[in-house]
């Protein structure tokens, strides 16, 4: 045999597997194809598709806990034996596995983490679990009881085999190990959505069975975060668990559940003071941005009480300013895992933003001398801006245009998209709401919770939060709030987040934007969009919004730090407490019957290096393709010679080509061939009718017999109804008006066989390029 002939696989299965399998790792141990990310989605237009998903040729568990080990990438004979190493030693550092190996059948290349160091191996040579095993306590400097407490299993539900992902299981060893070695303040960063209760569940349950901690105190700042936890990742532990409520503080329980406020009280009674200091072993602070981070907080003031405790931090917006710190408090993070990976990953939704331009908040309103608002108060003399509008100054026709324009994009979308409108504040929310219903009446008229305010002020609108948040309850679908929906509230299927406030504080823009990175397949929601009339989405552009929490700060020693150089904004609204607005108390000026248009808006999307593309979608578009075909002679080539046409689309879409995308703004049809020549070569382009009927008027279908012919036009038709995908599909023969004809098999058949008939169809596909 020639061994050069042998593929990647037939080396994993000829020397890889017996070699680990030999020295004794159990199947259940070995992860071959393990697929640690789901694929990036990326959006164009209206459709969306997933990049490949990262994928380690063998992922291999120690039977301790199940904890990762070792990584291999594998290779054919033609290449070294450490042609994978650089793969495998970057899916080793994602994963934080301690070894990673390459191998081309002929031996192994191992990296060894904890020394820095390489060394060749022999086939038989590979480490056993044990092995490897003790080098992993070694290198991380475990004592026996230490080794116990890590190598706890993970909690599975009976009859289910929900496993963390892989970034849930770093998050949650590091956690462990870090507490095992005796650190007792930690500092996880999560990015909305990614499953940060779960993930505080199975801390919680590994250091509960080991019985390193017995009572666990779980702080958060809003009821209905309490009872999701209690209902969702935390019900395995409903026998021993307890919410505190009011003033009932029973001690007969293991893992309490409370808010913030419920434990703080007041200045003259502080409830969490008739627990002993050192009740709790481990307290968890959900969303610990909020109060907690304040070093004068009357909450952060829990926290110091049971300081024996064990305190774990989780937040998806750490707090780093001048005045607050989450860093000071709790250490540097002991992992993060931020918005953009969770995107680049797969695991959280991408978004598309359409900024919208109001002619009043770009060239400002100014009124006349005199002139009296709809209160017969006289207004201000000077010029209002959108950073006014709807604080100090109320224009009706403003808020009915913004209105229209969310109308609209629920008509051209799907108008019963679950939507979040972020209003300046309570005031504001209430006239949005009703803006809107009267844009909808339509559907008003069928269900009056269609479109509702959800404010901290409105208790029936809170009511009706549960509802809005089931991805199975239709209404409320359309929901007005000013702070109150910012922050901790599961919405999986918000496809439509409205930014309509003036937002300078960066904890809240990601909170805000948090709410729609869920994404819920179920429901076909795999993305969503950001209408933006307040050019708040700025925002994505400071360095600060996806980067690591920034140095820390030392509140008693402000003036002798210097800070790092970031855009400033103002993170003093920091408990985000819904604002006291009494309607009818006409503290604002409110005009009508001012012309209000929008002037201009633009789509921006998500690129390929995580940030939003600034310029022009045809300029992204043109320089991608040149990027990969620098001449047109080298793209038609490539065309003409690709066995499948659909293949070079697809690759061009993983570089961040978005042709369905350019088709939506063009608003043309012409067909993936003619739009690229046209936007990369500036080629005049051919409608897909044009390339059919050049392809008749050659008489090319005469050479075929009579239903043959009746195929292969049928084809060109479907061609110019959808593109050249529908000629490549062999499941459109299952269609009309294919199907009148007979079975796929049997119309293969008519062209002498399925080869025959793939053959037919690559020669047709020809004909239909042979005019550039």
């Amino acid at each position: 045999m020639n061994m050069k002939k042998l593929t990647e696989e037939d080396v994993k299965f000829r020397y890889i597997d017996p070699a680990i399998e030999n020295i004794g790792w159990s199947k259940t141990q070995i992860n071959k194809e393990y697929y640690f990310t789901d694929g990036q989605i990326k959006v164009s237009g209206k459709k969306v598709r997933r990049a490949r998903g990262k994928k380690a040729d063998y992922l291999l568990k120690s039977k301790h806990g199940e904890i990762p080990l070792a990584v291999i990438e594998a290779k054919d004979l033609t290449q070294s034996v450490g042609a994978g190493m650089q793969q495998a030693i970057e899916y080793a550092q994602i994963l934080d596995i301690p070894f990673a190996y390459s191998s081309n059948g002929n031996g192994f290349l191992e990296h060894d983490f904890f020394t820095g160091q390489e060394r060749e191996l022999k086939l038989d040579e590979f480490p056993s679990e044990s092995e490897l095993w003790d080098r992993y306590i070694k290198g991380k400097g475990f004592n026996n009881e230490q080794e116990e407490i890590i190598s706890e299993p993970y909690y599975y539900a009976p009859f289910n085999t929900k496993s963390p992902r892989y970034y849930q299981r770093v998050a949650i060893q590091r956690t462990v190990e870090t507490i095992a070695k005796g650190q007792k303040r930690i500092l996880l960063v999560m990015a909305t959505g990614t499953g940060k209760t779960y993930t505080a569940f199975q801390i919680i349950h590994r250091l509960w069975k080991q019985r390193k901690v017995k009572r666990v105190l779980y702080l958060a700042d809003r009821n209905i975060l309490i009872d999701q936890t209690m209902q969702q990742d935390f019900k395995p532990f409903e026998e021993v668990m307890t919410k505190i409520k009011g003033k009932e503080l029973d001690s007969a329980y293991e893992i309490y559940m409370s808010l913030y406020h419920q434990l703080a009280g007041d200045e003259n009674e502080e409830p969490f003071r008739e627990f002993k200091k050192d009740f709790f072993d481990l307290i968890l602070v959900d969303e610990a941005h909020r109060g907690s981070a304040k070093e004068d907080s009357q909450w952060r003031k829990i926290l110091e009480y049971f300081s024996p405790a064990i305190q774990i931090g989780m937040t998806a917006t750490p707090k780093e300013t001048k005045y607050i710190s989450n860093i000071d408090y709790f250490g540097e993070p002991v992992y993060t895992y931020s918005l953009k990976q969770g995107i680049d990953d797969g695991f959280l939704a991408p978004y598309k933003v359409i900024r919208i331009n109001l002619d009043k908040d770009l060239e400002g309103w100014r009124p006349y001398k005199g002139q009296m608002d709809m209160y017969g108060q006289e207004i201000e003399d000077r010029e209002y801006g959108s950073k006014d509008f709807d604080k100090k100054l109320i224009i009706d026709d403003r808020t009915k245009e913004v209105a229209k324009r969310i109308t609209k994009w629920l008509h051209d979308n799907d108008r019963f998209s679950k939507t979040i409108i972020f209003c300046v504040d309570i005031d504001h929310a209430e006239r949005m709401r009703q803006a809107l219903v009267n844009e909808n009446t339509d559907l008003v008229k069928e269900n009056d919770k269609y479109i509702m305010r959800i404010t901290g002020d409105n208790d029936y609108g809170k009511s009706q939060l549960d509802y809005f948040i089931d991805p199975f309850e239709k209404y409320p679908t359309v929901v007005t709030t000013s702070k109150l929906l910012s922050t901790g509230v599961d919405v999986k299927t918000a496809r439509l987040i409205v930014l309509d406030n003036n937002i300078n504080s960066m904890t809240e823009f990601k909170q805000i934007i948090g709410r729609g990175t869920r994404l819920y397949p179920d429901q076909e929601k795999y993305y969503f969009t950001i209408m933006d009339f307040r050019n708040v989405t700025r925002l994505f552009a400071d360095d600060a919004f996806d980067g690591d929490p920034v140095a820390i700060f030392e509140p008693k020693d402000i003036d002798d730090i210097e800070e790092p150089k970031v855009t400033p904004v103002d993170d003093a609204d920091d408990e985000f407490v819904e604002p006291v607005e009494i309607i009818g108390d006409h503290k604002k000026f409110r005009v009508n019957n001012v012309d209000v248009t929008i002037l201009s808006e633009r789509v921006q999307y998500y690129g390929n290096d995580g940030k939003l593309i600034t310029e022009s979608l045809v300029d992204y578009t043109k320089r991608n393709i040149l990027n990969e075909y620098a001449t047109m002679d080298e793209f038609i080539h490539m065309w003409t010679e690709a066995e499948k046409k659909t293949a070079i689309i697809e690759e061009l879409f993983e570089r961040g080509v978005f042709l369905d995308a350019l088709r939506d703004e063009s608003k043309t049809d012409y067909d993936d061939f003619d739009l690229i020549l046209h936007i990369a070569y500036d080629k005049k382009p051919l409608t897909k009718s044009e390339r059919v009927k050049h392809v008749k008027d050659r008489g090319y279908l005469d050479k075929y017999n009579e239903i043959c012919r009746e195929v292969l036009s049928s084809l060109l038709e479907k061609y110019m109804d959808g593109g050249i995908n529908d000629l490549e599909d062999t499941k459109i023969l299952e269609t009309q008006p294919f199907s009148n004809l007979g079975s796929p098999t049997r119309i293969a058949k008519l062209f002498g066989g399925r080869t025959s008939y793939l053959l037919a169809v690559q020669e047709l596909q020809q004909q239909l390029y042979k005019t550039a």
